[in-house]
């Protein structure tokens, strides 16, 4: 099953969380309304279907980014590769 929403969370990335400054500390708001509510569950929903998708060995390496969108960044930049290996893995999976 494709969730749109949850593509668009990982590909364009989540709104920022709303902060205030109170006694010179920086304090992010918790969100208050249904709408922020279901943003806030998508984007945990989309950062934890990417890291179900990193292999054990590397979750340590990738459980301290909280963004998806960074996560998919990060993601992309590890595994990535060359095209010779994108071949490879190509030829692999047939």
């Amino acid at each position: 099953m494709i969730d749109y929403a949850l593509w668009e969370v990982i590909k364009n990335g989540n709104t920022t969380p709303k902060t205030t400054i109170m006694e010179g500390v920086e304090k992010v708001i918790p969100p208050t309304t249904a709408e922020e509510k279901a943003q806030k569950r998508l984007e945990v929903k989309a950062r934890s279907t990417l890291m179900m998708g990193i292999p054990n060995e590397h979750q340590l390496k990738f459980n301290s980014i909280k963004d998806a969108k960074l996560l998919l960044e990060a993601i992309e930049k590890r595994f990535g590769g060359n095209a010779a290996i994108k071949k490879t893995q190509r030829n692999l999976l047939k």
